[in-house]
């Protein structure tokens, strides 16, 4: 079902050529068939108008692009190369291959031989460490001897001296390099 307007003829009356003006001959339609029309209609028209112009405007576009019937080939022609000129490229790729195998084993061998390397020195380090903790054991085990005897101290008693000058006295005797036995 169709809605009509007062005046305005059914669509089975109003043919293409009068709705789409670019359909219709030139000069067949006047003022007075455009002053009855629905603003629907007209904003059909004026649609029609605007494909019109755009379609003409491609149409143009495209009639001065011209267009073998044959497929583009896309084929990259490579120029001549002198019989000489491609061996000394094969020569020079061929060696630069080796240059770059080289390079690659002697950084595997340099890593390697760092790896090694790191290797010993944290075994090293790992002794050193070890042999530290003996030392330090040694020497609270021999500060532990020394205090247990100081009470009985034979030296200390006769002599008068405190630990204190002792001390003092062995580290001058350790210097002069005269310590008696």
């Amino acid at each position: 079902m169709m809605l009509q307007h007062p005046g305005q003829v059914s669509a089975s009356e109003v043919s293409a050529s009068a709705i789409v003006p670019c359909l219709s001959p030139p000069g067949s339609l006047v003022f007075e068939d455009f002053a009855n029309l629905t603003p629907f209609v007209k904003e059909e028209l004026r649609f029609a108008i605007q494909n019109k112009h755009l379609c003409h405007r491609m149409s143009s576009a495209l009639e001065s692009v011209t267009v073998s019937n044959r497929p583009l080939e896309m084929t990259v022609t490579k120029p001549e190369v002198a019989p000489e000129e491609d061996e000394r490229k094969k020569r020079r790729r061929e060696r630069n291959k080796i240059a770059a195998a080289k390079c690659r084993n002697k950084k595997k061998e340099k890593t390697e031989c760092l790896q090694k390397e790191s290797e010993k020195l944290e075994s090293v380090n790992a002794e050193l460490k070890a042999q530290i903790e003996e030392l330090k054991n040694e020497k609270q085990h021999l500060i532990y001897m020394l205090n247990l005897h100081r009470p009985t101290c034979i030296v200390r008693a006769q002599n008068g001296r405190t630990p204190e000058d002792e001390r003092n006295l062995f580290i001058q005797q350790i210097k002069e390099g005269t310590l008696q036995s």
